[in-house]
């Protein structure tokens, strides 16, 4: 299967330089994110290469109509989708399969210094996440401790 072809990614509307592959794996009931670099931001393509995502982003440029307003799809590894988050916008995913790995080309460098964290559950977003019931959610300490939008950094 052909993933990534620039020729094609550019009649998409989305020609851009891919500077880094990154690759996560999670267990069911898992959430990352919402996760954005307010300087050196990341446009990211993202896909599953087996199990099951809800992938979120949320469009965080105050000048955009869209502003703080979300969009979520499944991806997974029989739908075969993958999900463009462009730079301004924060990114997250919660896992539905039992496992999952989870491939996304970025195009900036990854910079933890300005790694920053939007609540993934801010109720003034309302992202309607799938959460499976019975399975225990997973959130990390520094996700847990994101900031709501009002709080948060953002892009003009």
């Amino acid at each position: 299967m052909e993933t990534y072809r620039a020729e094609d990614f550019a009649k998409a509307g989305i020609a851009k330089n891919f500077v880094q592959d990154n690759h996560s794996g999670s267990v069911q009931g898992t959430l990352r994110g919402l996760h954005y670099q307010i300087r050196q931001p990341q446009g990211k393509m993202v896909q599953v290469v087996s199990g099951k995502i809800f992938d979120v982003a949320v469009d965080l440029r105050r000048s955009s109509p869209f502003y703080g307003q979300w969009v979520g799809v499944i991806l997974s590894a029989e739908n075969k989708r993958q999900l463009w988050i462009p730079v301004g916008f924060a990114h997250g995913f919660y896992v539905l399969s039992e496992w999952v790995d989870v491939i996304y080309k970025v195009t900036e460098y990854y910079a933890p210094e300005w790694d920053r964290t939007l609540l993934w559950n801010d109720p003034d977003i309302g992202i309607a996440w799938p959460l499976i019931d019975g399975s225990g959610l997973l959130v990390s300490d520094k996700d847990a401790e994101g900031l709501p939008l009002k709080e948060a950094e953002t892009f003009d």
